[in-house]
């Protein structure tokens, strides 16, 4: 039986309990993340541990919006379930957020994307194991034994953007990260539609 080792938080969380954003502020991805969850990017596995995660930009400064950690599950969000980073430290192994809940497990990969490629506007983090199998090592790869969620892992992601089309194909695949995808783009509906045309 396979046994997944999804959702817990791997990094230093600086958290600090805030209200939930205003609806309108959180309309947007909570559309797109309601696509992908029926898609069935976005989920929950037998055993119950959920899957998946999507993050916007915030502002200028580096920030993004992201769907809290254990929200994969859940078939529908509320701006309860959404938390904004506010920094992220990968040699330190540190993501600061606030929120009505913590950032998702995955924020340390969202957050090295947004760093290092500011035309992005949106990331996608699904889950599949069809496309995962037909595009490991087809689509930019992260090694095998990187783990999510974690400072090797942007370390991995960082690499991939300077060595390879990633930077223009906007999806890759983490090996070490059983049935993991990455798709962002320029907006919400760029991501998702680059997650979608994976076959």
């Amino acid at each position: 039986m396979m046994m997944h080792n999804e959702g817990y938080i791997k990094f230093e969380a600086r958290w600090t309990l805030g209200p939930p954003l205003p609806d309108a502020d959180i309309a947007e991805i909570n559309h797109w993340r309601q696509h992908v969850f029926e898609l069935g990017f976005i989920g929950a596995y037998p055993d119950g541990i959920g899957f998946g995660n999507i993050s916007r930009r915030w502002d200028a400064a580096g920030r993004f919006l992201i769907s809290g950690s254990a929200t994969g599950h859940l078939d529908a969000l509320d701006a309860r379930h959404y938390c904004l980073v506010h920094a992220v430290e990968p040699e330190q192994n540190l993501v600061c957020c606030e929120g009505p809940v913590i950032a998702s497990s995955e924020s340390m990969s969202h957050a090295v994307i947004y760093r290092h490629c500011p035309e992005v506007g949106a990331v996608v983090h699904a889950h599949h194991r069809a496309r995962w199998e037909r595009w490991m090592h087809r689509l930019p790869t992260t090694g095998a034994g990187v783990s999510y969620g974690s400072p090797e892992m942007a370390a991995e992601i960082v690499r991939l953007l300077r060595e390879t089309e990633l930077r223009h194909s906007g999806v890759f695949i983490t090996a070490g990260h059983e049935e993991g995808i990455f798709a962002f783009g320029r907006n919400l509906a760029e991501a998702v539609q680059r997650l979608g045309q994976l076959k």
